[in-house]
């Protein structure tokens, strides 16, 4: 969520002010459900680093693709501990992975994909709903900062879910 190149400090300062632009956007458009999932999946595609972004919505103990941006992938149903996707859900935590060529548990989308992070989305209570899913074509294109920015705007989709 970032585009300015000109250190990790100007990355996070961009991470921010794109992420209060992306949530001001998603708040003025009053959508809920799943066309507000998919108009903030439009929004962060935009974002350097971002070649697939998507949802996965959690059914009994399956995630499902729910909305996304980037090319079609096979991968509709994951079962919960399978692959980056199915692994953050069995461990209840989110995760950046550098370079998925160093897993053994990967399932790929693509050759071209490097780097993946998924950020987990809980309601009020705690329950998890899903996950946003995100693949970058650069080994690292992920950090702590894109997780930050990504639980936030995991925090306000849980809002708006409406299953």
């Amino acid at each position: 969520m970032g585009s300015c190149d000109d250190g990790p400090r100007y990355r996070i300062l961009w991470l921010v002010i794109d992420t209060v632009r992306i949530l001001e956007a998603l708040e003025a458009s009053g959508l809920v459900g799943r066309p507000l999932r998919r108009r903030a999946m439009e929004l962060i595609s935009e974002e350097a680093g971002y070649d697939w972004i998507g949802i996965y919505a959690l059914h009994d103990h399956e995630l499902l693709l729910d909305e996304f941006v980037g090319d079609p992938t096979e991968h509709t149903r994951i079962p919960v501990g399978k692959g980056v996707c199915g692994t953050a859900v069995a461990e209840n935590r989110n995760i950046i992975i550098d370079d998925v060529r160093d897993l053994e548990n990967y399932l790929s989308c693509s050759l071209d994909v490097r780097s993946e992070i998924v950020v987990l989305i809980r309601n009020q209570e705690g329950r998890l709903l899903g996950q946003i899913d995100a693949d970058g074509h650069a080994v690292g294109a992920f950090g702590t900062q894109d997780q930050a920015a990504l639980s936030q705007i995991a925090d306000f989709l849980a809002d708006r879910w409406n299953e």
